[in-house]
């Protein structure tokens, strides 16, 4: 998957310091990129749930405030949400991975991004495989 940032935005969803440019957009500009973002609570909590999440991954709406393994049950695994929690628990979170499953296509490819948040949450942020309309 090529790597997608939002003209305009000095955010790519490759750079080193993600999490540290997202903290410095509004929940706006968030909204406007072209990759899903979370930033989820030490308790995975949703404080932001971008609108290109929402759209991209057929969930169709941003969950502020709810709990983010009770919406995606499919990533509340060890692999995922353990992988997750083991990372919060050693110190600074910086994981990359891919993943199966999408909230409305189980075979979506997804690449994952997560990383330690200014607040003790995490950054969680995915990139899709774009499918031809």
């Amino acid at each position: 998957m090529p790597s997608r940032s939002a003209p305009g935005h000095p955010v790519d969803f490759d750079a080193a310091d993600l999490a540290a440019r997202l903290e410095q957009l509004t929940v706006e500009e968030i909204d406007a990129l072209p990759f899903g973002v979370m930033h989820l609570d030490p308790e995975f909590r949703v404080l932001i749930y971008n609108k290109t999440e929402a759209r991209l991954s057929g969930f169709g709406r941003q969950p502020v405030g709810e709990l983010f393994f009770a919406l995606s049950v499919c990533m509340d695994s060890d692999e995922f949400r353990g992988r997750i929690e083991r990372a919060m628990a050693d110190g600074r979170v910086d994981l990359e991975f891919g993943w199966v499953g999408d909230y409305a296509d189980p075979r979506r490819d997804l690449r994952i991004r997560v990383q330690s948040a200014d607040d003790g949450g995490v950054w969680l942020c995915i990139e899709r495989d774009i499918r031809p309309g």
